[in-house]
């Protein structure tokens, strides 16, 4: 069966979004994917191992959100696993100021060796669990993100006591979305999120993509996010 989708596809997708990438931006997405390959051969960053789908699936897939969205100033990304939706974005967008938020050790280990070998500055690899990162940290970013962490209502516990007053939690969804919204929507106004917009994109196996925008309205309460075990067990 032959491919739909390469990774030149990628690089006309993003033109048509009005990206033309330059030849570092292209040469760190090449670094990037085979750093992702040689690495999973050690340990478990991703279960998409072909270039053309890494390209697709993870690249595009990340950056998908920034065509709807304006996306600018501190950008904090939890559980960004091998660095999506964050790093591609960070390619991209090479003032975005980035902050990952990983609770595997190796997998930092990996972020930082890819942002040096990327040669990317400003993005600071933390490992800790974003429930205890968000006590020292609270409404300090203008972006927070998660893709593929967990469902809505956990999520947003996890991500909007990050966001500043005025910033937005960004949340990458499948097909589920908007059963999980509607699951969610309670958390997220407790949270002090608003719904902004949601946008819907299309990959080329057919598979749904649907990205939220929340806008923080109000400070979060100080008693959110609570321990993770209580988050799981009893969402919001």
């Amino acid at each position: 069966m032959s491919k739909t989708f390469h990774k030149e596809d990628f690089y006309q997708k993003v033109k048509e979004y009005g990206v033309n990438l330059n030849e570092t931006q292209l040469m760190q997405f090449e670094k990037y994917a085979k750093m992702l390959v040689e690495w999973n051969e050690k340990m478990n960053l991703t279960a998409i191992t072909d270039i053309d789908e890494i390209y697709e699936k993870h690249f595009l897939d990340s950056i998908l959100p920034s065509f709807d969205v304006e996306l600018k100033g501190s950008f904090c990304d939890v559980g960004a696993g091998a660095g999506f939706p964050s790093i591609p974005l960070k390619i991209v967008y090479p003032d975005l100021k980035v902050t990952i938020v990983e609770t595997l050790g190796k997998r930092v280990t990996f972020l930082n060796a890819l942002c040096n070998e990327l040669g990317l500055d400003d993005v600071t690899c933390v490992h800790a669990r974003a429930e205890d990162y968000a006590k020292d940290h609270r409404e300090s970013f203008d972006i927070v993100s998660a893709r593929a962490v967990a469902n809505l209502p956990m999520l947003s516990e996890l991500c909007i006591p990050l966001v500043k007053q005025g910033g937005m939690f960004l949340a990458l969804k499948g097909a589920n979305a908007l059963e999980e919204y509607q699951l969610a929507e309670k958390a997220i106004h407790i949270l002090g999120c608003e719904k902004k917009q949601m946008d819907e994109k299309v990959l080329s196996d057919g598979s749904k993509r649907v990205n939220f925008v929340f806008e923080k309205v109000n400070p979060t309460p100080k008693k959110y996010p609570r321990a993770f075990a209580k988050i799981k067990k009893n969402p919001l």
